[in-house]
């Protein structure tokens, strides 16, 4: 069986990481401010959420990893053969998300 998509986030993320403009809008805004930093983090060490394998951009995922002191961060990117695509980065909306930031509120 070939490898998990996660495991292809990270292969392809060691290679390249290139952020969308949608992405960098998202981390630039004043409420955010999204350091680079924490996304890499959520890459490398983050966990998979959502897997989106019929994505018109190519098949990509959500991530949830923790960011700066210790806030949680969703990553949504897709694995290029040599690059990662960083589609957006967000703090999840507690009244999107139950407490886990993993499942979505119906």
């Amino acid at each position: 069986m070939g490898d998990s998509l996660l495991e292809r986030v990270r292969t392809a993320a060691a290679k390249r990481v290139l952020y969308l403009p949608h992405a960098i809008l998202q981390m630039s805004r004043p409420d955010r401010r999204i350091d680079p930093a924490e996304v890499e983090e959520t890459l490398l060490h983050g966990e998979t959420v959502e897997e989106y394998p019929d994505d018109p951009r190519g098949e990509s995922c959500l991530l949830l990893g923790r960011g700066s002191l210790g806030r949680r961060i969703h990553v949504v990117c897709a694995p290029k053969p040599d690059y990662l695509a960083v589609i957006s980065a967000y703090l999840p909306d507690p009244q999107r998300w139950l407490p886990d930031y993993k499942t979505r509120r119906k």
